[in-house]
């Protein structure tokens, strides 16, 4: 797991926590889903929006088929501890491929601790009505 911290701002003061994963076969499709990528996407994103306090959260060479990846357990545990007041992803996939944990990650989980979620390509944004059909994938 990667971490990289910046200064605080839209969540209330807690950090924004930036998920980036890649694995093998993702690897194997080309560069548009590589780590270094999707940093740079979320970090603009990011920083355009507002949010200033940034820590990633990087699995990288992980399955999107389970949830035992470190860089997310460690995110799901600074989420149970209050630290996370944000989640910003590149797209669904990158949370998991398994379509019925996702939606309970982002339809329960995130918004039973308060925290506002985001992935970019899919256009989901939490805090928008509009975008509450989590199923783009």
């Amino acid at each position: 797991m990667n971490r990289t911290r910046q200064t605080t701002d839209k969540s209330k003061n807690r950090i924004t926590a930036l998920y980036e994963r890649l694995s093998r076969d993702d690897e194997l499709a080309g560069d548009s889903n590589s780590i270094v990528n999707q940093k740079k996407m979320l970090e603009d994103y990011a920083k355009s929006n507002g949010y200033t306090d940034l820590v990633h959260f990087t699995d990288d060479g992980y399955s999107g088929g389970n949830f035992d990846r470190p860089g997310w357990k460690e995110m799901l545990r600074q989420i149970e501890d209050g630290s996370i007041g944000a989640v910003i992803v590149k797209d669904m996939s990158r949370v998991g491929r398994d379509y019925l944990q996702v939606g309970f990650y982002t339809e329960v989980f995130f918004r039973e601790k308060g925290v506002h979620f985001v992935a970019i390509s899919n256009g989901v944004d939490s805090d928008i009505n509009t975008s509450s059909e989590f199923a783009p994938f």
